[in-house]
Order: C-alpha cells, then structure tokens, then sequence
C-alpha cells in the first residue's frame, strides 16, 4: 500500500509507542493501543486511483460524502456567478487531494481562520483554508481545501505557475477535513447531496 510522505512520521510514533507498550506495560495497554497504530497507516494510504479523463470532465478532488451542491457569487478567481461542490472527508477518509482538471494554477494561498466543523456552512468562509486556483482549457475553478475541528494542517503542493495534470496528487488534510470546488455557474453538474466520491476517479461535473 502507497502511504503519503506526510504519514511516515506519525506511523513511525505510533508503532514505537505500540513497541514501548507491547515490552514495558501490561499486554491490554498494547491491545487498546494496536487499532490506533493501524488506523495511522490507513489515514496516509495513497492509493493509485486511475478512472476518467478529458479536458471535458472535472474529477472529484476528495474522498468523501458530498454535503453541498450550492450557487453562489466567487469573486476570487472565477469573478462571477458560480457552483459550489462540497465535499466531506471523515477520519476514515483517504485524505490525498487531486486536481478535477489540468492546467495552470494560478492562485496558491493560505489563509487562517478558526476551526468549526469542516460540515458546517460557516467553515466554507472562517475555517483556515487554501485556495488553489486552477486555467484549463475549458475553463478556471477554484478548490479550497478547508481544515476542520480536527484537522490543524493543509499541505498544497504546487505554487503559482505550475502546470499540472488532471488526477495528479493536490496535496493533503490531515485527519478529517473538507474540499470545495468552485465552477462557473452554467456547469453541468453530476453530483448532489448525499453521493460519495473517490478522489481521482468520480466525475463530479462536465464544461459546457
């Protein structure tokens, strides 16, 4: 199994508490401590995700339960009337974010704020976030990758003026968070409130 970069410090605590605990202490200490070792392990998991492409196509960024399907006014980077995709991940989450489409980006920033439920309304503006602004061939969209009550860390992976490719690793959120994806108003969306995506691999709308 493929881990994110970012995990291999934590896995390597969590396994040596579980080593400290299986010698020095009682063996039910070891025993509570071993699903917390293995859950580590599994919230880094990268898995390779292949699924549909096409400049036509915009892919889920994140897995999770989608929690808003919602029109909107985006003045940063799509300076108009827009869509607005939420996505939840839970800590049982893969929590690697990919890129819907390819192109430039063109906006990487992070902004702090405070630490609401990642599913609550008011995370989408006061939460810390970082928007990643995103020129394809069909289009620019906005992802903002929101921290939650749990989650105190974003990693985005790429600055202003890289070209990337669509389903290429974003960056991540550790331990429960949200994605938005932003998309000019007129945008076939695919998905509504209640569907569960896989990052890299459910199409979430269609340029027109």
């Amino acid at each position: 199994m493929r881990i994110a970069r970012e995990g291999w410090p934590f896995i390597a605590i969590g396994w040596i508490i579980l080593l400290v605990l299986a010698y020095a202490a009682p063996w039910y200490l070891a025993a509570v401590w071993l699903p917390v070792a293995i859950w580590v392990v599994a919230f880094f998991r990268d898995p390779v995700r292949e699924g549909p492409r096409g400049d036509h196509l915009l892919i889920a960024p994140a897995d999770g339960e989608v929690v808003s399907v919602i029109p909107l006014h985006e003045p940063r980077v799509i300076n108009g009337q827009a869509m607005r995709i939420s996505i939840f991940m839970n800590v049982f989450s893969v929590h690697v974010n990919r890129y819907p489409t390819g192109g430039t980006v063109t906006l990487s920033q992070h902004a702090r704020g405070k630490f609401f439920h990642a599913a609550d309304e008011k995370a989408a503006t006061q939460n810390e976030h970082a928007d990643v602004g995103v020129a394809s061939a069909r289009g620019t969209l906005l992802i903002r990758q929101i921290a939650g009550s749990i989650a105190r860390r974003i990693v985005t992976d790429h600055p202003a003026g890289t070209v990337v490719s669509q389903g290429e690793r974003m960056g991540l959120i550790r331990f429960g968070s949200r994605v938005d994806v932003f998309v000019p108003g007129g945008t076939r969306i695919l998905v509504k409130e209640g569907d569960v995506t896989q990052a890299g691999v459910t199409v979430i709308a269609e340029w027109t």
